[in-house]
């Protein structure tokens, strides 16, 4: 694919329109130097529009386009429950998590475990935080967004590795948390608009003169395996969803530990003027998951009857681009970018945060902000350096290694729910009842993975968390009752209920998750 010289126009004037912008949101009055609150929590005055538009620009990247229309494409509309319980899931998040973090003026998650259970499960977590940012998301974004970007624009890979790190790191190196959130409404805009451009212009294909109505028709029409939500077990693909589980089973728990414990997403939340405007946030993001799949995986069932002989399910999004007249090309592109830019920003700011706030400030408790500010800084930077350097060597193969990447992070998922539910909602829980729950999730995902190849990794996880739930509830009864820090995380005198708007907002959501699944069940 070529990009014609107005298409590379467009993709510049983004590049240089969204660095410019993220300057001017993130500057600061004159005389006032950056804190750590500003640098990290954007100085926790973020409105809603801000944190619902940087929570998806944070989750969305060229890597999940690619491959969930690449699934829409072999598997079809199944795939999308993994949006949708997404929607549902962040309900849940907005409507007690978020008051119980919001209360106790939490600015990262270790810092949560630390104050709840104790310092060793704090500096456990950190650690694997910090490695999973740096190594598995970092390198995959970068290696998986270099290959977007080769495929439709014929850059050299680790050209545009090196590229879209330093582009990434510096429009955020200045302005921290601030310059990325208030520049995602811009980003997911351009995503949302590049994506149903696609869209429709693929169904208006497939319509011919009748329009995008009729495409959409034909496509369902002749293809009506592609819209079933739920698998039966003589489907090929049951494994990676196995029927009813998707919706009662182990997806409720990847879910909730990405969108309630997981650093770069939840600092959008913590980073709110208040609650309500928090939870404001969080209901519009599970808005604008429902629409995702008509941008992410819609075009990938169109491309089974607009292109059927492709070699890999992962052609399908690039060669649905390949559909748009130059001009649209270069929008859709630029929106491609964006997604990359956007969600690796975040990973950076997160990676920052946690080694500033959970490691040097611990270890030189006497800096002062401006400090704290230049070690974030720094951090920030060795992150995509390392994350430039280990890209090829970790994901050189990503056919294989980036589906291996999502099934062993779901060896640590259903621990880590396990720690933090308890320690949100039951007092008794102690550390090591915690550690117990870390360790166990880990050992007892590898033993089922053995002993019981054959079971889908939903099933493991939803399994494994009922296992690690019932080891911490054992270890923590077995055990002394937690004495260092479980005092201070408050939970007496939270207040759970919400505002009607966000109310009505929730049952919005979730008459629309009714009706979706019960027409493509």
């Amino acid at each position: 694919m070529k990009l014609a010289t107005l298409d590379i126009a467009i993709v510049l004037a983004y590049l240089a329109g969204i660095f410019i912008l993220a300057q001017l949101v993130s500057r600061e009055k004159a005389g006032h130097q950056k804190s750590a609150s500003d640098y990290f929590l954007a100085s926790r005055s973020l409105p809603w529009w801000a944190i619902g538009a940087s929570l998806i620009a944070a989750n969305i990247s060229a890597e999940q386009i690619i491959g969930m229309s690449g699934s829409g494409y072999a598997i079809g509309l199944a795939i999308a429950s993994y949006e949708w319980m997404a929607a549902a899931t962040l309900l849940i998040v907005g409507k007690f998590f978020l008051p119980v973090f919001l209360r106790n003026r939490i600015y990262t998650m270790p810092q949560f475990l630390e104050e709840r259970y104790g310092k060793r499960i704090r500096t456990l977590m950190a650690v694997f935080w910090l490695g999973l940012y740096v190594f598995v998301n970092i390198t995959s974004i970068l290696w998986l967004g270099a290959i977007a970007v080769n495929q439709v624009a014929g850059v050299d890979q680790m050209t545009a590795v090196v590229l879209i790190g330093v582009f990434a790191l510096a429009y955020q190196l200045y302005g921290g948390l601030k310059a990325v959130a208030l520049t995602d409404i811009v980003q997911v805009t351009l995503l949302v608009l590049g994506g149903l451009l696609v869209t429709a212009l693929t169904l208006g294909e497939l319509g011919g003169g009748d329009g995008i109505i009729a495409g959409f028709n034909r496509l369902w029409s002749e293809h009506p395996g592609h819209f079933e939500m739920i698998l039966s077990p003589d489907n090929p693909f049951y494994r990676d969803l196995p029927g009813i589980s998707v919706l009662i089973g182990g997806m409720w728990i990847m879910n909730v530990s990405y969108w309630g414990f997981n650093q770069y997403i939840i600092q959008r939340a913590l980073a709110a003027k208040d609650l309500k405007e928090a939870q404001k946030g969080v209901l519009f993001a599970a808005f604008l998951k429902l629409l995702m799949p008509v941008i992410v995986v819609l075009p990938g069932i169109a491309a089974v009857m607009l292109a059927p002989s492709l070699e890999r399910p992962d052609q399908a999004y690039p060669t649905m681009m390949g559909l748009l007249p130059s001009g649209i090309l270069g929008l859709v592109f630029a929106a491609l970018v964006a997604a990359i830019v956007a969600s690796l920003a975040s990973k950076i700011n997160s990676v920052a945060t946690i080694f500033t706030l959970d490691f040097y400030a611990k270890m030189r408790p006497d800096a002062d902000q401006p400090k704290l500010v230049r070690v974030g800084r720094i951090a920030a930077a060795l992150s995509v350096l390392i994350g430039i350097l280990a890209a090829r060597p970790l994901l050189g193969s990503f056919d294989q290694a980036f589906q291996y990447i999502q099934e062993y992070t779901g060896f640590f998922t259903p621990g880590i729910v396990v720690i933090f539910v308890l320690g949100l909602f039951w007092k008794r829980a102690n550390q090591a009842g915690a550690l117990a729950a870390a360790i166990g999730s880990f050992v007892l995902s590898v033993v089922l993975k053995l002993a019981w190849p054959s079971l889908p990794f939903i099933d493991r996880v939803g399994l494994v968390f009922l296992l690690a739930l019932a080891l911490a509830v054992a270890v923590s009864l077995a055990t002394a009752p937690q004495r260092e820090g479980s005092d201070l995380i408050r939970t007496d005198d939270i207040d759970y209920s919400t505002t009607a708007a966000f109310n009505i907002g929730a049952l919005g959501v979730v008459a629309i998750l009714v009706a979706l699944y019960a027409v493509f069940w």
